[in-house]
């Protein structure tokens, strides 16, 4: 679609995102599915170009910028949305079309030649996100809250009209559940580990806190290095902080670092950790089995994603992965775009 690839599955993630704003709202509406469908900022000029030319003579109202809280119904951005799939059907990049890209996407990420694995990390980096949102413990003043505030009703009362005492209510504060992310980069996941630091790149920008980690021999933190807006710069940096690639695995030895230097700061809010590796373990299996039973109790979840998991009659038999199963809350597999997604829906449905 003039030097931009629109495949079937960015047409659901639009259907979706139209459902949450205003689609009556040009400002939202170009927002939203420029978010989707621009990867790269020199596909800005030419998605502008098909936007203008998609929507000419559509009939606008309301804000153009400004958000609207409410949530837009289906019946009202259908015909939007049937036009949006019939124009990517009939004008699907010419450089990849929707039966190579459907191929992508369930293909293992250790069979994709350079070619593919770029269409991959397009792939992954355009995934539509919506994260949960959970109750906290702490309390924000609220006019429809579900508990009275007598501390702000009391102060309330020495105003001028303090004689009606009119309660004040309170409801818990919503914020997303933070996302913390291990990555194993050892040499038996040499050929996926740099599709799953695309992913922590992609969920750092769709989650409000997430932390980043590799190890092999040892355990380091690159949260800060990926926050680059470019993946490959992202990455890049990456390469020059992270001095184990491709070394043993000590995952019991990683966890335990994770445990003394990390969990406190970071165990607020009860977050999810995502575990990426395929089990393999050169460490002491008791000193996993410690370090694992204590990472499941300090926060809300545990993920792991295995590579492996994906192959027909997997069975978690190496010794890394029978060890830590105990205390992990889901085994996912994690080899190809289509597994990477599944993840993500898990993640989104977690708490709602």
């Amino acid at each position: 679609m003039s030097g931009l690839t629109v495949t079937p599955d960015q047409v659901g993630d639009m259907a979706k995102a139209m459902t949450l704003i205003d689609p009556a709202s040009r400002g939202q509406v170009h927002a939203a599915l420029r978010s989707l469908a621009v990867t790269e900022p020199d596909e800005r000029p030419p998605f502008d170009g098909v936007f203008a030319r998609f929507f000419e003579g559509f009939a606008w109202s309301g804000p153009s910028v400004e958000p609207s809280p409410r949530i837009a119904s289906m019946s009202a951005v259908k015909p939007v949305l049937q036009s949006l799939g019939q124009a990517a059907a009939e004008d699907v990049d010419t450089r990849t079309g929707a039966s190579t890209v459907e191929s992508i996407q369930t293909r293992d990420f250790a069979d994709l030649d350079d070619d593919d694995l770029a269409e991959a990390r397009r792939l992954v980096l355009s995934m539509f996100w919506q994260p949960s949102d959970v109750k906290t413990r702490r309390w924000v003043a609220s006019s429809v809250g579900s508990q009275p505030d007598l501390r702000r009703t009391l102060r309330e009362t020495v105003r001028p009209d303090g004689d009606l005492i009119p309660i004040a209510h309170r409801r818990r504060r919503i914020r997303q559940r933070p996302l913390i992310i291990i990555a194993d980069i050892s040499g038996s996941m040499e050929k996926y580990a740099e599709m799953f630091l695309v992913f922590a790149h992609a969920a750092q920008r769709r989650i409000d806190q997430v932390e980043v980690f590799t190890f092999s021999t040892s355990l380091t933190r690159i949260t800060t290095e990926l926050k680059r807006r470019d993946v490959q710069s992202a990455l890049s940096l990456v390469g020059e902080s992270v001095h184990d690639w491709s070394g043993g695995t000590m995952i019991g030895e990683a966890i335990s670092q994770w445990n003394r230097s990390w969990s406190r700061r970071m165990s607020r809010g009860r977050p999810v950790v995502l575990i990426l590796s395929d089990g393999w373990d050169c460490g002491d299996p008791e000193m996993l089995a410690r370090e694992m039973a204590r990472l499941s109790r300090t926060v809300s979840s545990v993920l792991w994603l295995n590579p492996l998991a994906s192959r027909t009659n997997y069975q978690p038999a190496t010794r890394g992965m029978r060890t830590a199963l105990p205390y992990v809350d889901h085994l996912l597999p994690a080899a190809s775009v289509h597994d990477l997604r599944g993840v993500v829906r898990l993640l989104d449905s977690m708490n709602r």
